[in-house]
């Protein structure tokens, strides 16, 4: 998925992005509202973590814009306050769910896994095709029974291209959901995780090319 940490705390934000990438998630972080609001312009992102009491442009205003857009996003939003009343008042702006610190990382993880799940069409918690089973959960992939290593990337990547169906997703989309802003779009890291994935997955080939549109597992 990709993520967007808005925390003003950098210990604390640059803490929660190391661990969603850790799930391989590509995560975006920024620390004020205003700076929330310009990567949301940008970047077509699941889930966003945000702080309520955030400097610039208060939270609540940056979860105000994001429901008047009536974009799928998720909203999990983070507060120091524990009060009925602030969790209340949370919810009812929009936010999706809701998180007071401090907080469990395992937690937070576990509810931003669940907010990804509600703002992509339903899928099967074990992606299968062509052989290939791939758990989210467990960050586990076989091909025909045997165990594949992964890298993070290449998990990303398969997720992806699993669960397109057999549509076709273009090397911009990949970019998009696996990698985080920092990745230059010109590189040639999708095509050579593409090559790693192959290598990795065996015979016969699975992964194919639609020239000029991306990759696909019929």
């Amino acid at each position: 998925m990709r993520i967007l940490v808005v925390e003003d705390e950098p210990l604390l934000a640059d803490a929660v992005a190391q661990g969603l990438r850790r799930e391989a998630h590509a995560v975006d972080v920024v620390h004020d509202g205003a700076a929330a609001l310009e990567r949301l312009d940008v970047h077509d992102y699941d889930v966003v973590v945000l702080d309520r009491h955030l400097p610039v442009v208060h939270g609540d205003d940056v979860c105000r814009v994001l429901v008047a857009r009536d974009s799928s996003v998720r909203v999990l939003m983070l507060t120091a306050a524990a009060e009925i009343d602030d969790r209340v008042t949370g919810l009812a702006l929009g936010a999706d769910d809701y998180l007071p610190k401090p907080f469990a990382f395992r937690e937070l993880a576990a509810r931003v896994a669940a907010l990804g799940r509600r703002a992509r069409a339903a899928a099967p918690p074990v992606l299968e095709r062509a052989g290939i089973r791939l758990d989210p959960h467990r960050r586990e992939v076989y091909r025909d029974g045997r165990y594949v290593p992964l890298s993070r990337k290449e998990f990303a990547v398969l997720a992806e291209l699993l669960r397109a169906d057999g549509a076709a997703v273009s090397q911009e989309q990949l970019m998009e959901k696996a990698w985080d802003e920092h990745a230059d779009p010109f590189s040639h890291a999708v095509r050579m995780t593409i090559l790693k994935l192959r290598r990795k997955l065996g015979e016969p080939p699975v992964v194919m090319t639609e020239p000029g549109v991306g990759y696909r597992i019929p």
